[in-house]
């Protein structure tokens, strides 16, 4: 038997095939091979087409099937991780009115943080843990407002994730997690936030039927079957945003537990047994993949809050070091070596990587990047490499001492294999300055998702026993030896910091 996770991104889709009987990944296909474009007709804007990630789906589906040569009919479950905070809405026949407003765009920020404020900052603390801000009830406002022709014709606004199921199954369908993604979900009442929607005046009609992250959620129609090659029939049983699913990838369940990403965007992701949030709205809190019961509208005895830490410009970046100061010939790994090369500290040279959009951490100011000390007879291509990746690691730090403030203890952060946390430079730089060590275990998100859809079947017992087989394969420690070189580049790098939001 196995199952198939997919991995809905920004910038590519990932499709897994994971063998239940040993728990191992067999194959894993992408598509495209490059990355995916943005539409942004405005500054501040970033839009995709949802159909175009579909069509991605069905590629790397097709592909992993050709490699792995096995009968669709093995499949058994199949479990969807995806961005975060995105608008998908669709018409009474189920299509898209308009492209994907993504994470990344900040149009709908003042959207929210009037809502905020009219609302009333504690009693939205209380009940959704977060301001509305600049996530999926605020991008639906803009729509509102800005295109009411469009907002008009909308049968379910839903979270990038949930179009995908729709896709597979003809279901239309979210959960919880996902609904606590958009800032639509009530922790006090344990279901759909009517404060937000009648702030905003959206008829509870959109929100799509509610189901459970760990549930029977649909099963492939024959037109999904033929789009992908995989069997009608097939069950659709979980579906997560991508970093509470890559939490559960890393084995991150429990409180205490450390996550951490460093992708096109960059997150922390902490696991709290109680609802909390941050009286500066620096970090969100939504449900965890283990919140609460198996049925949303029962008493809730298991809290399990997702705290994330949101950096938009990581990755993002560090891509465009690599097209624009190395023209795109350069590889990732020579650009490791090349910062490797250069002291602590970049010899002065420091980046403030905030170029992405609005940046929660900094109460969604959005000053941009900027390159400081820059000394036109002494620093190389080299230095801006290394730079960027300290610019990527110190706003890491910066923001995990928000959650330090919130009580959030980290001894050891555990982090995926496919991202940021391949380079020492970065890692190293985190683990010396948060006096911790980094664990880098052997998964991705969509393998995390296929484990996942395979307890909801009941082929697996438990969620740990599906991520038994996880294995750590490297660790980053503290270079506590020289630990004072890194301190004072940070400073350095937090006092540009503080100029720039000042």
């Amino acid at each position: 038997m196995y199952l198939i996770g997919y991995d809905i991104g920004s910038s590519s889709i990932k499709a897994a095939l994971v063998e239940v009987e040993t728990g191992a990944t067999l194959a894993v296909a992408q598509s495209p091979a490059t990355e995916m474009g943005m539409i942004a007709h405005q500054p501040g804007w970033a839009e995709q087409d949802p159909d175009e990630w579909w069509q991605h789906v069905c590629t790397a589906t097709r592909q992993l099937l050709a490699d792995c040569l096995i009968a669709p009919a093995e499949i058994k479950g199949i479990g969807i991780s995806y961005q975060m905070h995105g608008l998908v809405v669709v018409d009474e026949k189920m299509k898209p009115l308009r492209p994907s407003i993504i994470w990344c765009d900040s149009r709908a920020v003042q959207y929210g943080n009037l809502a905020f404020d009219e609302i009333g900052h504690e009693k939205c603390r209380s009940h959704l843990l977060n301001s509305p801000a600049n996530f999926t009830a605020a991008k639906l406002a803009w729509v509102k407002e800005n295109e009411p022709g469009i907002f008009a014709k909308i049968r379910y606004f839903m979270l990038p994730g949930d179009y995908i199921a729709l896709r597979l199954t003809g279901e239309p369908m979210t959960t919880p997690s996902g609904l606590s993604e958009g800032i639509l979900w009530d922790f006090q009442k344990n279901d759909v936030a009517d404060i937000v929607l009648d702030y905003f005046g959206f008829d509870k009609k959109l929100v799509p039927h509610v189901t459970p992250t760990f549930s029977l959620q649909g099963k492939l129609t024959p037109e999904a079957a033929a789009a992908t090659g995989l069997a009608e029939g097939t069950p659709v049983t979980y579906r997560a945003g991508d970093q509470p699913n890559n939490a559960l990838s890393l084995n991150v369940l429990q409180p205490g537990e450390v996550a951490a990403t460093g992708g096109t965007s960059g997150v922390v992701y902490g696991v709290v047994d109680r609802p909390t949030y941050d009286l500066q709205s620096r970090v969100n809190g939504f449900c965890h993949v283990t919140h609460g019961p198996s049925n949303h509208q029962s008493p809730i005895t298991n809290h399990r809050i997702g705290i994330l830490l949101c950096i938009n410009g990581a990755g993002s970046l560090y891509r465009w070091l690599r097209q624009t100061v190395g023209q795109g010939s350069i590889s990732y790994p020579d650009m490791e070596r090349l910062a490797a090369s250069v002291p602590i500290g970049s010899d002065g040279l420091r980046i403030l990587p905030f170029g992405n959009g609005a940046e929660r951490m900094l109460g969604n100011l959005d000053p941009g990047a900027q390159v400081n000390g820059l000394q036109l007879n002494r620093h190389t291509a080299a230095h801006l490499y290394r730079a960027g990746l300290e610019g990527i690691a110190f706003s890491f730090v910066y923001g995990v001492q928000i959650l330090k403030e919130m009580g959030l203890g980290i001894t050891v952060m555990r982090v995926g294999n496919d991202n940021l946390f391949q380079s020492a430079v970065f890692s190293k730089t985190i683990a010396t300055l948060l006096g911790c060590s980094i664990d880098v275990v052997e998964t991705t998100g969509a393998v995390g998702a296929a484990k996942a859809a395979g307890v909801a079947t009941g082929i697996y017992p438990s969620i740990e026993a599906a991520m038994a087989s996880v294995r750590v394969t490297g660790r980053y420690e503290p270079e506590m030896e020289r630990v004072g070189e890194y301190r004072a580049a940070y400073g350095a790098w937090e006092g540009d910091l503080a100029k720039a939001i000042a």
